[in-house]
C-alpha cells in the first residue's frame, strides 16, 4: 500500500529536515523538530444560546478543517457567567498527518493572504515550541461561503511541533512556508 504524501510533507521530508540537521546542533535525525499536529478551537458559549448557530459553527470549522469537530462542554455552573453544566462552550478539531499538512498548505498559501490588513504574524510561541495565532473571523478561509455566514466566529490555531524552544519553532515553520513578519 502506498501512502499518498502531501506537497508540504513531501517538501519537510526532503528539504527542511536535512537543512535543520545542517543549521542546528542535532546528532541525529529524531532530533529534528517536527509538526506534531494542529488544533483549531472556536468558542462558542456566547451564541449557543440560539437555536442553530452550533450547527452551523460546526459546518463552517468541517469544511475548514476536513474532518468533523468534537464539541466541548462545561464541567460546572458558573452563575456570574450564566454558564450551565454541559452546556457547549467550545468546538475543537486536532489535525494531524495528512489533514494537518494539507490544512497547513492551505492556510498559508490561501487563508492569510485573505485577511484583513495580513503584513505577516508576529513571531512569539509559548516558550515550549509550540505557537498559537488568533483570528478574527472564519471567513478568511476560502471553504466558507460567504453568503451563508450569519454569526462572525473568531477561531484560534495551535501548531504543535517537537521543537524545545521557540528558535527551533520559528526556524521550522519559516521553513515550512509559515508567513511570519
Amino acid at each position: 500500500m502506498t501512502i499518498i504524501k502531501s506537497r508540504i510533507q513531501k517538501k519537510y521530508l526532503e528539504e527542511v529536515r536535512p537543512q535543520l540537521m545542517k543549521q542546528g546542533n542535532f546528532k541525529n535525525v529524531m532530533q529534528v523538530p517536527v509538526l506534531k499536529k494542529i488544533v483549531i478551537t472556536m468558542g462558542v458559549a456566547k451564541t449557543a444560546k440560539e437555536k442553530g448557530v452550533v450547527e452551523e459553527h460546526v459546518k463552517e470549522l468541517m469544511m475548514i478543517s476536513g474532518q468533523r469537530p468534537v464539541t466541548v462542554k462545561s464541567q460546572k455552573n458558573i452563575s456570574n457567567f450564566k454558564l450551565k453544566e454541559g452546556q457547549i462552550v467550545a468546538i475543537k478539531v486536532t489535525l494531524r498527518k495528512k489533514r494537518m499538512y494539507d490544512f497547513f498548505d492551505r492556510f498559508c498559501n490561501l487563508a492569510a493572504p485573505r485577511i484583513r490588513d495580513f503584513r505577516g504574524f508576529n513571531s512569539k510561541g509559548d516558550g515550549r515550541g509550540n505557537y498559537t495565532i488568533g483570528l478574527e473571523d472564519q471567513q478568511a478561509f476560502c471553504e466558507v461561503n460567504l453568503d451563508a455566514v450569519k454569526h462572525q466566529q473568531g477561531m484560534h490555531i495551535t501548531f504543535v511541533t517537537t521543537a524545545k524552544n521557540d528558535e527551533d519553532m520559528k526556524l521550522l515553520l519559516t521553513m515550512m512556508g509559515f508567513p511570519f513578519k
